[in-house]
């Protein structure tokens, strides 16, 4: 099972001085510097604030950070030096400063999930703070569509007019990219290589109150699987023991005339309890209207609809025709929000319509809800037997139970059980969000063409593999995974599943690197991210204060510290200056034995640096400098010739190989000649 998360990217932060009062820094400047590689997206926010509350502040940052993203990097600069946050082992501090209510345009710009970071340093009156964070995300695709968001939109804290916004995106594909616009600004300078594609945008003197939309189109043509692997060196992985080779694959059926789409069996349960009133009942109104109005031919459906009491559409499934469609939505539009809430009883009611059901076809269940249980069970494990007993007594093989949980009342650890032991996905979301989400997922959801996937390689080299267990393919949608593997060689990728009843398989060769790869530097990011996501459904398996959680949360936390990726039982506090979150390379690979003294002047710098080697002993050659980004991948090399003892230095621009100027950051440099290394940091500003 995977828990998917609502898409909202992150936007500008805020330092916050009182958050009662509404006293926040000035923000000056935001630029979004993004990265992606193969709908793997890297995005570095650095935003420029001024103290001008009047005196001198004490701060909280604070980002409206969504669950679908994961920081892997935040850091300041104050004072005339940059500051690193460490990632610590504790939850985030969650406390606003202020002690009383806060704002209510800040909550409401900030959402359910922020994230928060105490800026360890006093900010003096008028001075300045830079603050960049960064973060990893798998971008939504669908029917070769890929979006890009980025609420930009900074209207609820402040109206003042920016000093500049840029935005800088880079994109490379494996597959064509056969358009990219950013449709929510004009005057953007846009280029496409058909594998990659670059958008700049740049506006000085104005106001951040417009989001970021971008959509790009892929090759419709460029189907099946993509591979993507790097090995590290035995010295750069010390977090566990699993191999030093890190992998992933994006798997994407061929929607060709001759595939078929394989019949759903679908019921949607809506919960209508009294907490449901308002706002929320009009958008599970909608959400309905949408699904039934979007069902295949030969599908059959059912709706049940539960508060106190459970009723339902028909006594059984019905065929999807428009005379059933017209009696659907003129049951759908009674819907009227009052009592309490049935869980388990309105399980019963659906359960039971899929009596002894026929496999050959999907058989589905959506339900969200908002609340905790009232009325029938009320308890998790209550509620969890409940439906595995109906499953059982009524001979119901491979449902698929998808769960939404709608607000912050909502049972989380039942929702997340629920679908994980049911084939399912479990999403929670914010109360605006049920009519988009829903409809966005049913999109996803409509055309399965494999079922009960199952994974297998031959050799039997990838292991650590997730999402795990895998869910369905389905037309027009990508299956991403991730794994790791200890040796090198040609893999076959085999797919099996079931359509219409009968096997099916599709499978794919796979080469893995043996070697550092620095482009695919993001991988082990994205494999550290996913297997916090997978051990975090596992978590809500069992008590919170069960033996076997607190097992579950410390391995969490263990990766999140180990692979700097942020997670739910960790959070970033001050930590000191320089700091980078590269890939660390083990000090044993420097065997310099004082031979070698390397630095670079000015660090940190704006536009050139020049980075020194004092030579001691008699060599003559080339000296070699590879430049290094946060993320271990090899951005530039300079060349140093060496004649024996002596001072000698290369210039750096801030470039890459290819000439353009490279986003403020975190740096790390090699230098190597006849058998010895040296490396060092430096830092862009």
């Amino acid at each position: 099972m995977t828990i998917l998360f609502s898409l909202q990217l992150l936007a500008n932060g805020v330092c916050i001085k009182d958050a009662t009062e509404a006293i926040y820094f000035k923000l000056l400047s935001s630029e979004v510097q993004v990265e992606i590689n193969n709908q793997v997206s890297i995005l570095t926010t650095t935003q420029l604030f001024m103290n001008n509350t009047g005196s001198e502040a004490d701060i909280k940052y604070a980002f409206p950070l969504y669950e679908d993203a994961s920081p892997i990097n935040l850091r300041w600069y104050v004072n005339g030096s940059w500051n690193t946050a460490i990632f610590s082992p504790s939850p985030q501090d969650t406390t606003l400063p202020g002690g009383g209510d806060p704002d209510p345009f800040l909550m409401e710009y900030l959402g359910d999930t922020p994230l928060f970071f105490t800026v360890p340093d006093t900010i003096l009156q008028d001075s300045l703070i830079l603050v960049e964070l960064t973060y990893v995300q798998l971008l939504p695709y669908n029917f070769n569509i890929v979006d890009f968001n980025y609420p930009n939109d900074y209207s609820n804290i402040q109206s003042d007019i920016l000093d500049f916004q840029i935005f800088h995106l880079t994109l490379v594909s494996e597959r064509t990219i056969e358009n990219i616009n950013l449709y929510s600004h004009d005057n953007a300078t846009i280029t496409n290589t058909g594998n990659f594609a670059e958008v700049y945008y740049e506006n000085y003197e104005s106001q951040a109150n417009t989001d970021y939309f971008l959509q790009y189109q892929l090759n419709s043509d460029e189907l099946g699987l993509f591979s993507f692997s790097t090995f590290l060196p035995d010295s750069a992985n010390d977090c566990d023991e699993l191999g030093n080779g890190f992998m992933a694959f994006v798997v994407e059926p061929d929607p060709n005339d001759s595939l078929e789409i394989i019949q759903k069996i679908f019921t949607l349960i809506v919960d209508r309890s009294g907490s449901m009133s308002g706002d929320k009942i009009i958008q599970a109104r909608n959400a309905a209207n949408f699904i039934v109005n979007h069902l295949n031919e030969g599908d059959y459906f059912n709706i049940v609809d539960f508060s106190s009491n459970v009723t339902s559409f028909s006594d059984d499934h019905v065929p999807f025709n428009s005379s059933t469609q017209a009696q659907a939505l003129s049951y759908i539009s009674n819907f009227q929000a009052n009592g309490s809430t049935n869980i388990s009883g309105a399980f019963t009611t659906a359960i039971s319509d899929f009596s002894i059901n026929d496999t050959t076809v999907a058989n589905i269940i959506i339900f969200f809800t908002d609340g905790q249980a009232t009325a029938g069970i009320t308890s998790t494990e209550g509620i969890l037997s409940h439906i595995q007993s109906q499953l059982n007594y009524f001979e119901v093989n491979f449902l698929m139970i998808h769960t939404f949980g709608i607000g912050n009342d909502v049972n989380q650890q039942l929702l997340s059980m629920i679908a994980s032991q049911n084939n399912g996905l479990s999403e929670f979301l914010l109360d605006s969000e049920l009519e988009d989400l829903i409809t966005t997922f049913y999109l996803r959801i409509r055309n399965p063409v494999l079922l009960n996937t199952e994974m297998t390689f031959n050799p039997p080299l990838i292991f650590e593999t997730y999402p795990n267990p895998l869910p369905n393919l389905y037309l027009g949608q990508q299956l991403i995974v991730t794994g790791r593997y200890d040796e090198s060689d040609s893999v076959t990728a085999l797919f099996e599943g079931e359509a219409f009843g009968q096997p099916q398989s599709y499978t794919y060769a796979i080469n893995l690197a043996d070697s550092l790869v620095e482009d695919y530097s993001f991988l082990i990011k994205i494999w550290a991210k996913m297997k916090i996501e997978n051990l975090y459904i596992e978590y809500f398996n069992f008590d919170p204060n069960s033996t076997q959680a607190e097992e579950i949360k410390e391995e969490i936390i263990e990766i999140s510290i180990c692979y700097n990726v942020l997670s739910p039982f960790t959070s970033f506090v001050g930590g000191g200056g320089g700091g980078f979150t590269s890939i660390e390379f083990d000090e044993e690979l420097f065997d310099a034995e004082d031979q070698l003294i390397t630095y670079n002047y000015p660090n940190p710098f704006g536009d050139i640096t020049e980075i020194h080697l004092k030579v001691k002993e008699y060599y003559y050659g080339i000296a070699t400098i590879k430049i290094y980004d946060m993320f271990g991948r090899l951005i530039h090399i300079l060349e140093m010739n060496i004649a024996g003892p002596g001072d000698y230095s290369a210039t750096w621009k801030g470039t890459n190989r290819s000439g353009i100027i490279l986003p403020p950051g975190h740096y790390f440099y090699i230098i190597s000649y006849g058998n010895y290394l040296e490396k060092n940091r430096m830092v862009k500003f």
